[in-house]
């Protein structure tokens, strides 16, 4: 999990990319904004292989492998019964 988040305009991340990039190889994660807006977060790499297979848990129904999540799909798309 990430030990801390810190937030950094998109200026301050330009002018002090080394800072950030420790911080992250750290283990913390640093929130973009532009604006006082949210634009994107600079994650360690093992936090965002993480964050990858949370955002796929239940793409898959049941016990289906990808091939036949596939297969079924092809078979909706283009009409194909059995």
């Amino acid at each position: 999990m990430v030990a801390t988040v810190t937030t950094a305009s998109a200026t301050e991340m330009q002018n002090n990319f080394g800072r950030y990039l420790s911080l992250v190889q750290g283990g913390s994660e640093v929130i973009i904004t532009r604006n006082g807006k949210e634009i994107g977060r600079f994650v360690p790499r093992d936090a965002a292989v993480s964050y990858l297979t949370d955002s796929l848990t239940g793409i898959l129904k049941g016990n289906d492998t990808a091939d036949n999540a596939r297969e079924e799909r092809l078979r909706e798309k283009y009409a194909i019964t059995d």
